[in-house]
């Protein structure tokens, strides 16, 4: 069963197994709406990744704009869609008092949605074709893989007084290396070529190619069986903050257990038969 579905989010499934979850408000370059409000994109972005996760038949997700843009982040004019009239927020900014009430509101809302991202089991893009701003840069390095073109900028808010979001400060000195992430940090602007070259993107294509080129990838993920792409993804992430010594424990677990996956048995019978595989994650 899919999500509730809202106009400025689309939820896209194929049965190809490739997931589409588009950011809607091209007027706007696909700026969000609200935080942790129900119909908020904060809180929908979330929702959808968890039902495309939840779903046997999607094997891949992707993350989009439509229009010019990837997702300028909070938008900044504020004024208040008809469909969250009445929910407890200003534009994108909290209505509760107190000395707190903007951490909360920033953890309750932008902090569980990128947590969200960050732990869906199976492989996520962010097919990056315009400017990536604040929380949309934040989201795209939450994904797994990034694609962009000529029109991918990744953009903070270090003009608004504000500092680089969770994602940002987590991965791009992992990514960049701390001197590159410093640079973003003081400047607040990477276009590119220099994302690129960074290794933020993994590829770097004409815009009329990054269509093409993203389902292509996502062609070669699904010839792998899935849960294969579901380990590795959690030894790999749990590394980040781990030893060699704790990787190889979680490794060699792993192995023997999906040697004995139907999946694998699946993957030895169609390569001696010279077919393609069917597999079903388990």
């Amino acid at each position: 069963m899919g999500p509730n579905l809202i106009d400025h989010l689309l939820y896209e499934p194929e049965d190809s197994g490739i997931l589409w979850i588009k950011f809607n408000r091209p007027e706007r370059m696909n700026a969000l709406i609200g935080s942790s409000e129900e119909n908020g994109t904060v809180a929908k972005v979330g929702e959808y990744m968890r039902a495309g996760d939840d779903d046997p038949n999607i094997r891949v997700i992707v993350l989009t704009g439509v229009g010019r843009g990837f997702c300028s982040g909070a938008d900044m004019r504020r004024d208040t869609p008809d469909d969250l009239k009445g929910e407890n927020f200003i534009g994108n900014r909290s209505d509760r008092e107190g000395p707190d009430s903007s951490r909360e509101h920033f953890f309750h809302g932008f902090t569980k949605l990128h947590r969200d991202i960050s732990q869906v089991r199976k492989p996520t893009i962010a097919m990056i074709n315009g400017p990536a701003v604040g929380s949309g840069m934040d989201m795209a390095l939450h994904c797994d893989i990034r694609l962009g073109c000529e029109n991918t900028r990744f953009i903070g808010y270090q003009q608004l007084g504000q500092i680089v979001e969770n994602g940002g400060s987590y991965y791009l000195p992992k990514m960049a290396g701390l001197g590159r992430a410093l640079e973003f940090a003081y400047t607040g602007h990477l276009d590119a070529q220099r994302a690129y070259d960074w290794g933020l993107l993994n590829y770097l294509v004409e815009s009329d190619k990054l269509e093409e080129t993203t389902r292509e990838l996502c062609g070669r993920i699904m010839r792998t069986p899935p849960m294969v792409q579901w380990v590795s993804k959690r030894i790999m992430r749990a590394s980040l903050d781990s030893s060699l010594e704790n990787t190889m424990v979680l490794t060699s677990n792993a192995g023997g257990i999906l040697n004995g996956s139907d999946d694998a048995d699946e993957a030895r019978r169609a390569f001696l038969e010279k077919r393609a595989p069917v597999f079903k994650g388990r």
